[in-house]
């Protein structure tokens, strides 16, 4: 594959794997697991315990094993044609999907801050 289109590919896989990391991490829909997950990471008998519940709170964290799914799926590889490839494409995809989600984050906080500057306007007439 052209490094060009190695890099396209990096780009785009990256998406989706933003996205379920995200979802899982911080959307409505996964609440009671993530807060079940939470718990048992604060008060887990084991450092095991604790360590494997903290996945599915952390994006950073959960995007690596989403990743590691992806690559299986997808068997993509960044600039070598043997395991070394995977080696690279997981952690260039694991970067770029976390610099989505940290864009994401950022575009939220400022919908919201206008959000709450639009109410607190409507409020006061």
């Amino acid at each position: 594959m052209e490094l060009s289109t190695q890099v396209a590919w990096l780009f785009l896989v990256a998406i989706p794997i933003a996205c379920i990391a995200w979802t899982v991490t911080h959307e409505e829909v996964f609440r009671e697991p993530r807060e079940y997950c939470l718990q048992r990471c604060h008060n887990g008998k084991t450092i095991v315990e604790r360590k494997f519940f903290y996945l599915f709170t952390c994006e950073y964290c959960f995007s690596h094993y989403v990743t590691i799914i992806m690559l299986f799926i997808t068997e993509y590889k960044l600039l070598f044609t043997d395991w070394r490839g995977y080696l690279m494409a997981g952690f260039a995809l694991v970067f770029i999907a976390n610099v989505y989600m940290s864009l994401f984050a950022l575009v939220r906080v400022d919908l919201k801050k206008v959000r709450l500057e639009a109410e607190h306007e409507e409020q006061k007439r």
